[in-house]
């Protein structure tokens, strides 16, 4: 065995005994600082509340409350509650049970340079681009994250070169994602620093981000820059699917992210993956995650390999599987909720919205429209100047376009809420003048 693989295992052993032995020592003297819980707090927390037995207070999650004709709708965040319902047709097709004693340990499989990451996480993520035709596999070495974010920042440490003098400019073109100024910018790294829309840079060391179908505008990018020499490109593909736009090659960049959050809709399983050509850059970005987090739940990479096997499953498996086809419920769900938007702005006669666009997807073998997961809607009443602002007052939340980049009269709205929610917005949206 390599001798930095021996090192990297001594040092989490030490690393975990050093924790387990300072911790209770910690909580013990230290019991009202901030953020620590103490052992009497930690059972009070984890014991049933009063009037509740165990199985109901332990049960999960269903996101946000339901909506009604009053209720504020929060379109801001892209949380993708939209494929709640195709995911409750697919009975146990997505289900796992994982055993008391499984996924205990640190590592997965250690002759891989992504060492945390699980042989059937890496199989599905594969067959799943295969599938679709939406990206290059083979010569790729996959690598999985805690979200794409995760590995955004990984890249941006990978790429970044460590004896520079100056740290290294990030740019996008605007209007660009409006988490990357502050991804880049978070912890203030001397390695990089966010320099603003790549259109207007000057310089040699940069490196692009280029998010394709943009997100929040829905335009399929280039990078304006390239690669080459100083110069790098990251391309986030979190959107290259085909129930948001026609797939019409097969993408093979450097590096490429994607996230199961906009792929499949599961969001809180927090996992993305990145499909990186050079060996030694996946080896540095690995580092980051290691670093970062140690590894990446193998609870969550479990259930995210059976929700991309269901999926391919849908396309693979026959006449059996046609009638759970996520891509097609997507694309059904998204042209219809686009067609309803459309139809809101025209009716309301002082919002626009970018013109369709359209083009042959390779999947669906058919020409198919692009219907981007966000929509970039903009008011154009004169006496308007901030739009969410003004949809704000009419108690729709979005995002507003100062935060990617461009004026205060855009915004950006989730296109992926659940039903109710959504068609509560389009009401409203249909009714102001």
């Amino acid at each position: 065995m390599p001798l930095w693989r021996l090192g990297m295992f001594a040092s989490l052993a030490l690393n975990a005994a050093a924790l387990a032995l300072l911790l209770p020592r910690y909580i013990v003297s230290h019991p009202h600082h901030p953020g620590v819980v103490s052992l009497d707090q930690q059972h009070h927390a984890c014991a049933p509340q009063p009037g509740t037995s165990g199985a109901a207070a332990s049960a999960p999650s269903t996101g946000k409350p339901a909506v009604t004709s009053n209720s504020v709708i929060h379109l801001d965040h892209g949380d993708p509650t939209m494929f709640e319902a195709f995911w409750r047709e697919t009975g146990d097709a997505a289900e796992l049970v994982v055993p008391g004693w499984q996924t205990m340990s640190y590592f997965s499989d250690v002759s891989n340079v992504c060492w945390f990451m699980e042989p059937d996480f890496d199989q599905q993520v594969r067959r799943l681009h295969r599938t679709v035709g939406n990206a290059a596999v083979d010569g790729y070495h996959v690598l999985v994250g805690t979200g794409s974010t995760q590995l955004l920042m990984a890249a941006l440490y990978a790429l970044s070169p460590a004896d520079a003098v100056q740290p290294t400019s990030v740019v996008s073109t605007a209007p660009y994602y409006s988490w990357y100024p502050a991804v880049t910018d978070f912890l203030r790294s001397g390695l990089f620093r966010w320099a603003g829309d790549a259109s207007s840079f000057i310089g040699d060391a940069y490196i692009e981000l280029v998010c394709s179908p943009n997100n929040p505008d829905g335009a399929i990018r280039d990078a304006v820059l390239g690669s080459g020499g100083s110069g790098k490109a990251v391309h986030d593909l979190a959107y290259y699917w085909p129930q948001y736009t026609p797939i019409t090659r097969r993408a093979d960049h450097d590096i490429m992210l994607f996230t199961m959050s906009k792929s499949t809709g599961h969001a809180g399983t927090r996992i993305g993956w990145a499909l990186v050509k050079d060996r030694e850059v996946a080896r540095r970005m690995t580092k980051f995650v290691e670093l970062n987090t140690v590894s990446v739940s193998k609870d969550s990479q479990l259930r995210a390999a059976k929700v991309l096997r269901a999926v391919s499953d849908g396309y693979d498996g026959g006449a059996s599987a046609s009638r759970h086809r996520l891509f097609d419920f997507g694309r059904r769900k998204m042209a219809e909720r686009w067609r309803m938007l459309r139809e809101a702005a025209a009716a309301s006669g002082i919002f626009s919205l970018p013109e369709e666009t359209s083009g042959r997807c390779n999947f669906a073998n058919e020409t198919a429209a692009n219907n981007p997961a966000f929509a970039w809607l903009r008011c154009d009443r004169e006496d308007v100047e901030d739009c969410a602002g003004f949809l704000r007052g009419h108690k729709i939340v979005t995002r507003s376009g100062n935060q990617f980049g461009a004026g205060p009269r855009y915004v950006r709205v989730s296109m992926l809420d659940r039903d109710d929610a959504y068609d509560i917005f389009i009401r409203r949206l249909a009714s102001l003048k």
